[in-house]
């Protein structure tokens, strides 16, 4: 009897796997969210790469139009992703900064700056979260209107900010595009506000004078 048992009982926890398995089996469908879908290819250098460590090109997953996928589109287009260059004009890093827009958030040394991609990331996200306190007014004001044919949105507005400086796209906004300043290169801040349009910057704070912790 016993013996029975013992070879029975394989054949019955086969049988209850294989029940249990069967029910629960259902097809479950994964939707991306829009925000996140891969819209185009974006090269960055990794953050964490040290400064005498020879650069490696990789393609992050997942930015689409989110807040990650406007800072690594802005500094792709600023520099290539690249934080230890140094351009023509002496502006600096992965994002290009001018030394006195360093000196307005509190870092005084270029060489570390430039040294450090985490310093330059804060320095970044401290940046949008100023140029957006002082456009805290433009901002609802001009979203959803169109000037010059282009549509107006936020990251579009701080793109732009970045570029040209938030009081010259305050004049841009109030004079309905009249005041177009480009910059040593040619970029008009008409240009930055088609170009980086339609990204969710709803995560970046405003903040009254930030300065980088």
């Amino acid at each position: 009897m016993k013996k029975r048992i013992r070879l029975i009982s394989p054949l019955i926890m086969i049988l209850l796997f294989t029940s249990f398995s069967s029910e629960s089996r259902t097809e479950v469908i994964v939707r991306v969210p829009e925000k996140l879908l891969i819209k185009e290819t974006l090269h960055v250098i990794y953050p964490a790469l040290p400064a005498d460590t020879p650069k490696e090109w990789i393609q992050p997953p997942f930015l689409g139009t989110s807040v990650i996928g406007f800072r690594e589109a802005l500094a792709f287009k600023e520099s290539s992703g690249d934080y230890f260059i140094t351009n023509t004009l002496g502006y600096l890093g992965k994002y290009q900064f001018g030394i006195g827009t360093l000196q307005l958030m509190g870092v005084y040394n270029a060489t570390k700056f430039l040294k450090n991609p985490a310093l330059q990331e804060r320095v970044f996200v401290t940046n949008l979260s100023r140029n957006k306190w002082i456009l805290r007014r433009d901002i609802p004001r001009f979203v959803g209107k169109k000037i010059k044919g282009v549509e107006i949105t936020e990251s579009g507005i701080l793109a732009a900010a970045h570029l040209a400086g938030p009081g010259n796209v305050r004049k841009y906004l109030r004079s309905w595009g009249a005041h177009d300043l480009a910059d040593a290169y040619g970029t008009t801040i008409s240009h930055y506000m088609g170009k980086f349009k339609g990204y969710d910057t709803s995560s970046i704070l405003p903040r009254r004078n930030p300065r980088v912790n």
